[in-house]
């Protein structure tokens, strides 16, 4: 493997989740590091939060506001949003998010009370 990755979001496909849409780079067997996603949430997410994962959001369009731990903190691009394991969190509104997940993204690591 080359030691750098290359991602075209306009090449990935999107996968529902539950925010909306995903679309998630640098998601692979042998990188455990981090992975990138473009996120456009098309609804009011669902509640959930993370074992494992640190989640750093970045708004790059639309308002609304994001729960943390039940705290409601309104939102505009450009606010960037660090979560940490276990706060359970969900953004509302419509908008498109980077999300970067450290360690790499798990889809068992997604959970909801």
């Amino acid at each position: 493997m080359a030691n750098y990755m290359i991602a075209k979001f306009d090449e990935i496909e999107a996968v529902n989740c539950p925010c909306g849409f995903a679309r998630r780079a640098f998601v692979s067997d042998d990188n455990p590091t981090a992975t990138m996603h473009i996120v456009d949430i098309q609804k009011d997410a669902q509640t959930h939060y993370h074992k494992k994962l640190t989640e750093i959001y970045l708004i790059l369009e639309g308002a609304g506001h994001i729960e943390l731990d039940g705290q409601k903190v309104p939102i505009e691009p450009f606010t960037a949003i660090f979560i940490k394991p276990g706060c359970r969190h969900r953004a509302v509104g419509k908008m498109r998010i980077l999300n970067v997940s450290i360690p790499a993204f798990d889809p068992n690591d997604e959970w909801f009370d």
